[in-house]
């Protein structure tokens, strides 16, 4: 299994340069079968992370380019009157496969946004009262542009509370950007990606990744990580106890993509820092202050420790 997580690693680093520790956590959240939100300014390769991942898996693949007037029918899909049989059939939308890519997605309406809500937490989307499961494994990507840019909608907290993860791609550093340019002019920069990986080999990954063993004391610092953004002045709405459950699933991720069977301390707190901040309301206090969320899980790390 490690050599698995090595080849799909290798495989969409042809495509991306120098951002190893981005690819380790989309990895790592695909096998705790959890989502990602991608949030950072255009142009740093949020979506070609996305299809580099995609390419490299023998899934269905769809991409939702959201827009203002997007609906939500375009996301979740439609029933369509068939006069030959007097019947309505319903048409499944593109979140019904395998990696499903909502570009952008703080540039469409609040409504339309709450489309992808069933299918992230059930796993399924209902049409006119039929339900229609999505496929195994299921993952969603979502690209955001910062909330300053012009023409965006905030995300509601429900919907961030869906998300795994909350990452950035960031800049590369200057040798990434050597070897980027370098790639570029000798045309080889955006080459093709063939399949290493199938949907067995993900579920059979993701079955793995669930037998990674918690020690009680980590259990127990992973609660009290939890309980403490529930009781911080900063903090007017803390982590829910679904974000304690994904901390817990991210963390074993992490320590079977280190290839370990064991979680160490390490692992659920990068895990809460992953995990926590984008699922935490700031009080007004810590806004006017500009205290990040990033900050206030910091410190909450640097107060709890392991008993």
């Amino acid at each position: 299994m490690r050599e698995k997580v090595s080849t799909l690693k290798n495989n969409m680093e042809q495509r991306i340069v120098g951002k190893g520790p981005v690819l380790d956590k989309v990895i790592a959240c695909l096998l705790a079968g959890g989502h990602i939100l991608l949030e950072d300014v255009p142009g740093v390769g949020k979506t070609s992370t996305v299809k580099a991942l995609s390419d490299s898996l023998a899934l269905s693949f769809s991409r939702i380019q959201c827009t203002p007037d997007t609906t939500p029918s375009d996301i979740t899909g439609f029933s369509m009157y068939d006069q030959g049989t007097g019947k309505f059939n319903v048409i499944p939308g593109p979140v019904v496969n395998n990696i499903v890519l909502a570009d952008e997605l703080n540039r469409t309406s609040p409504k339309t946004q709450s489309a992808l809500l069933e299918a992230m937490e059930e796993h399924k989307v209902t049409i006119d009262g039929t339900d229609i499961p999505v496929p195994e494994p299921f993952m969603v990507f979502a690209t955001q542009n910062p909330a300053e840019m012009a023409g965006t909608y905030p995300i509601p907290e429900s919907q961030m509370d869906r998300f795994m993860m909350k990452i950035s791609v960031g800049y590369p550093d200057s040798e990434a950007s050597e070897d980027m340019a370098r790639r570029f002019l000798d045309g080889d920069l955006h080459g093709k990606t063939m399949p290493v990986l199938t949907g067995e080999d993900i579920l059979e990954m993701q079955e793995e990744v669930k037998k990674v063993t918690i020690h009680d004391d980590l259990r127990s610092y992973a609660v009290r990580l939890v309980e403490e953004t529930r009781n911080k002045s900063e903090i007017s709405c803390g982590a829910s106890p679904r974000a304690m459950l994904s901390m817990l699933r991210c963390a074993q991720a992490l320590a079977y993509i280190a290839d370990r069977d064991y979680c160490i301390p390490e692992d659920i707190a990068e895990a809460a820092a992953l995990a926590l901040p984008h699922r935490i309301m700031l009080s007004t206090e810590a806004k006017l202050s500009r205290t990040t969320k990033d900050d206030v899980i910091k410190q909450i790390l640097l107060k709890v420790k392991v008993s």
